[in-house]
C-alpha cells in the first residue's frame, strides 16, 4: 500500500510542480507588468474571494464529504448505483453553485466592503475591486465542478489529469497579461477575464477522462437522494475543518487592507512562494491519502489506515523541514530572482521577504493539516476537525491583533503560521489518543536523522549566502546563483541523511527503522 501511495504522490506532485512553475512565471509577469499598487491590491482581493470559496466549498468541504461517500458506493454498490449517485450529485451541486454565483455577482459591493473594508477610503480602488470581483466570481461555478470531476477521477486512481488541470489557470492568466492587458482601458481587468476563461477551460479538460471511465455525469436533481443528503450533512461542518488556513489568510487580507498600500500584494507574493512546496507536497498528499483512507475505513482495515497516516507524516517531516529552511534562509534571494524587475523594487523584495519568512515558519503546520484532517473526514467525523479549526482560528485572530502593531503585515503572516501548528497539534493528539493512529517503530531515529541533516543544511546556507548579493546582479546571475545554492542545500541535506543511514525503504515499506 505504501509503495502505491508513494507512486501516486509522485504523480500528483510532478503534475503540481508543472503548474507551480507556470504559476511563478505568471506572477513574475504580473509583478513586471503591473507592479505593486492600488490596482494590483484590488485584483488580488477580487481573485482571493472566489479562490477562497473554491478552496472552502469545492476542494475543501465538498471533496472531504464527497470522496468517502463515493468510495462507499464504489466498494459496496453496483456501477449503476454509482452512476446514479454521480448524476444526482452533479445536478444538485450545479443548482447550488449557480445560486451562489448569482448572489456573489450581485453582492460584490457588499463582499468587498466586508472583506477589504480598508478600500472604502481609497475611492477608485473600491470601485475597481468590485468590478473585478464581478468578473472573477463565476470562476467559482466552473472550478467547483472541476473539483467534483477530480474527486471522481481520484477515487478511481486517476490522479494525473486532476493534478495537471490547474496549469490552465496559469496559461489563461499569462495570455491575458501579455495580449489582452494592452487593449484594456484598465490593464489589470485583463487578469480578471483570464481567471473567468480559465474556469471554463479547466472543466472542459477533465470531461474526456470521465467519458473514458463511463462516468460522464448527466445532471439530475437529487435533493431527496440518500447519498446527496449524506454529502450535504457532511459538508456543513467540513467547511471549517478543512479550510481554517484559508480563512486565516482571508482575515490577513482583511486586516492588511487597512495597512500601507502594497501590504495586500506583499502578503500575496509571499503566500505564493509558500504555496509552492505546500502545493506540491501538501496537495499531493491530501489528494492521494483521502481516497486511500476512505477505502481502508470502508474495508475496516485499521492497520492499513494507520500505516497510511504514518507514511504521510514521515513524508511531511522529510520534505517539509528542508523546504521551510530553504524558504527562510533564501527568502529575499528567491523574491529578487522571481519578481525584482521593472515595477517591483528592492523595497518590495524586503517587505515581501518579511512576510515570506513568517509564513514559511508555518509550512510544516500547513502540510500536517492536509494529512491529518483526512484521518477524521475519511471516517465521517467532521465535528472534531471543526471544533479544533474554530479553536485555531480564534487563536490566529487573537495573534493577528497582537502582532499586527509591532510587525505590520509580517505579524499577520506569523499569526497564521502559529495557528496552523496549534491546529495540527490538536488533530494529531486526538488521532493518537483515540488509537486511530499508531506511530510505527523508529520515529525517534527518523527525527534525529532528519533534524541533523536540516541543521547541517541551515548552517551552511547561513554562513555562505549573503542575501544582499542578489540586488546588484542581473536576472541571469540571480537565477544561476539561486539554483546553485538550492542545489547545494539539497545535496548537503540528502548526503547527511544517507550518511546517517536513511534509505527509501524506510518511507515506502510497511516497517520503519
Amino acid at each position: 500500500m505504501s509503495r502505491q501511495l508513494f507512486k501516486s504522490t509522485v504523480v500528483v506532485g510532478s503534475m503540481t510542480l508543472i503548474s507551480r512553475i507556470l504559476g511563478f512565471i505568471r506572477d513574475m509577469l504580473i509583478a513586471q507588468i503591473f507592479g505593486v499598487d492600488s490596482a494590483t491590491d484590488a485584483f488580488f482581493v477580487a481573485f482571493k474571494i472566489p479562490n477562497f470559496l473554491r478552496r472552502l466549498f469545492a476542494e475543501g468541504a465538498f471533496a472531504h464529504a464527497f470522496v468517502p461517500v463515493l468510495s462507499d458506493y464504489k466498494e459496496r454498490g453496483s456501477k449503476a448505483a454509482l452512476k446514479q449517485f454521480i448524476d444526482k450529485t452533479a445536478g444538485t451541486l450545479s443548482v447550488f453553485l449557480l445560486l451562489i454565483t448569482l448572489v456573489g455577482v450581485v453582492a460584490a459591493p457588499v463582499l468587498i466592503m466586508l472583506l477589504a473594508p480598508g478600500f472604502m477610503w481609497q475611492g477608485t480602488q473600491y470601485e475597481l475591486s468590485v468590478q473585478l470581483l464581478q468578473i472573477t466570481f463565476p470562476y467559482l461555478f466552473f472550478i467547483a465542478l472541476v473539483a467534483f470531476a477530480g474527486g471522481i477521477l481520484n477515487a478511481h486512481g486517476k490522479f494525473a489529469i486532476p493534478a495537471l488541470t490547474p496549469v490552465f489557470l496559469n496559461i489563461c492568466m499569462i495570455a491575458a497579461a501579455i495580449w489582452l492587458a494592452p487593449l484594456m482601458d484598465e490593464p489589470v481587468t485583463a487578469l480578471a477575464w483570464g481567471v473567468f476563461a480559465a474556469g471554463i477551460v479547466q472543466l472542459l479538460f477533465q470531461l474526456p477522462a470521465l467519458m473514458r471511465l463511463g462516468l460522464m455525469p448527466r445532471p439530475r436533481l437529487g435533493f431527496n437522494d440518500s447519498g446527496v443528503k449524506r454529502i450535504i450533512s457532511l459538508m456543513l461542518p467540513a467547511i471549517f475543518s478543512v479550510s481554517v488556513t484559508q480563512i486565516n489568510l482571508l482575515l490577513d487580507t482583511l486586516i492588511a487592507s487597512f495597512l500601507t498600500v502594497g501590504s495586500v500584494s506583499w502578503l500575496y507574493y509571499s503566500d505564493r512562494l509558500v504555496e509552492f512546496p505546500l502545493g506540491i507536497l501538501g496537495l499531493a498528499l491530501g489528494t492521494v491519502i483521502l481516497p486511500n483512507l476512505a477505502k481502508s475505513h470502508a474495508a475496516e482495515d485499521t492497520a492499513a489506515f494507520s500505516n497510511s497516516l504514518d507514511w504521510g507524516l514521515r513524508l511531511v517531516v522529510l520534505v517539509g523541514l528542508p523546504a521551510t529552511i530553504g524558504l527562510v534562509m533564501l527568502a529575499e534571494p528567491m523574491l529578487s530572482t522571481l519578481f525584482q524587475y521593472n515595477e517591483f523594487g528592492v523595497s518590495d523584495v524586503h517587505f515581501t521577504g518579511l512576510s515570506l519568512k513568517a509564513y514559511s515558519l508555518g509550512l510544516l503546520g500547513f502540510i500536517l493539516i492536509k494529512v491529518l484532517v483526512p484521518g477524521f473526514t475519511s471516517r465521517g467525523d467532521m465535528k472534531t476537525p471543526v471544533r479544533y479549526g474554530v479553536y485555531a482560528m480564534l487563536v490566529s485572530l487573537g495573534l493577528n491583533l497582537a502582532l499586527v502593531f509591532p510587525l505590520a503585515h509580517a505579524g499577520l503572516a506569523l499569526a497564521t503560521s502559529l495557528g496552523a501548528f496549534f491546529n495540527a497539534a490538536l488533530l494529531l493528539r486526538k488521532l493518537h489518543r483515540d488509537k486511530v493512529y499508531h506511530p510505527a517503530e523508529g520515529w525517534w531515529l527518523f527525527l534525529a536523522r532528519v533534524s541533523l541533516a536540516a541543521g547541517v543544511m541551515s548552517t551552511g546556507l547561513y554562513h555562505f549566502v549573503d542575501a544582499g548579493w542578489w540586488y546588484g546582479w542581473n536576472s541571469t546571475a540571480r537565477v544561476i546563483n539561486l539554483v546553485k545554492w538550492i542545489g547545494i542545500g539539497l545535496i548537503v541535506y540528502t548526503a547527511t541523511l544517507l550518511l546517517t543511514g536513511l534509505r527509501v525503504k524506510h518511507l515506502v515499506g510497511q516497517k520503519h527503522s
